[in-house]
């Protein structure tokens, strides 16, 4: 079966209205039909300007249950932080090595922390690490002198959110292999996170739509009235 037509079908099984967030994922997973466990993404608009600087919201959430994905970690420290973050689990550790390796070229990780005595060696790869999203960041937890903690908390399925120039945020959320419990409770801790982190400089509505989505499927529209009254 073609993507296209696929996707009609699956369009064609989701009613234009917002759904409690339960029923939500539940539709979400009926319709994933690739042959590979897709990913939930969770969207969610906000009311900000983000050309605004004190309107950019961006944090990390530790999912509860995790994405379901192996998080490959590197870290930047020396010493006996270097020691910490491999007994913490880092799939590659070092410095101005690792600076090294990634100027040409390797990029066969999906986080990177670090510590803040050496962001001056990890400065020297922003160009590389930024535009992908992998540059450590104090705002977003990944640069810390309790490393050991930090890629515990990556590797258990904490995930960074920015959000995105049209106003927008994505988070994985799972898979469509998970129960709907788990992908809810999930989702839950996103939503509490993301109001948490509103900007005191956001006037009206902050929050104006959200939906679910597999990485293969539609949009799935949720209720946001009943996902306040859950995240309170």
């Amino acid at each position: 079966m073609r993507r296209g037509k696929r996707l009609q079908e699956a369009k064609a099984k989701v009613e234009n209205r917002p759904y409690e967030l339960k029923e939500a994922l539940g539709l979400v997973k009926q319709i994933a039909s690739a042959k590979f466990d897709e990913t939930v993404d969770l969207a969610v608009r906000l009311g900000v300007d983000p050309k605004r600087a004190d309107q950019m919201v961006r944090g990390s959430v530790l999912l509860p249950h995790g994405r379901g994905k192996t998080v490959r970690v590197v870290a930047f420290a020396k010493g006996e932080k270097e020691k910490e973050a491999l007994e913490a689990g880092a799939d590659y550790v070092g410095a101005e090595d690792l600076v090294e390796k990634i100027s040409g070229g390797w990029l066969e990780f999906d986080r990177a922390v670090a510590t803040p005595d050496v962001m001056g060696v990890v400065g020297k790869v922003g160009k590389i690490l930024g535009p992908r999203g992998l540059m450590p960041n104090p705002k977003s937890g990944t640069v810390s002198f309790e490393i050991g903690k930090v890629i515990r908390e990556v590797k258990a399925g904490r995930v960074e959110f920015r959000v995105d120039k049209n106003g927008n945020v994505h988070v994985a959320i799972g898979k469509a292999s998970f129960p709907v419990d788990r992908l809810m409770e999930n989702a839950v801790a996103v939503f509490d996170t993301v109001i948490r982190a509103r900007p005191s400089s956001s006037k009206g509505q902050y929050i104006r739509e959200a939906s679910v989505a597999s990485t293969m499927g539609p949009g799935v529209k949720i209720d946001m009235q009943q996902v306040v009254s859950l995240v309170k």
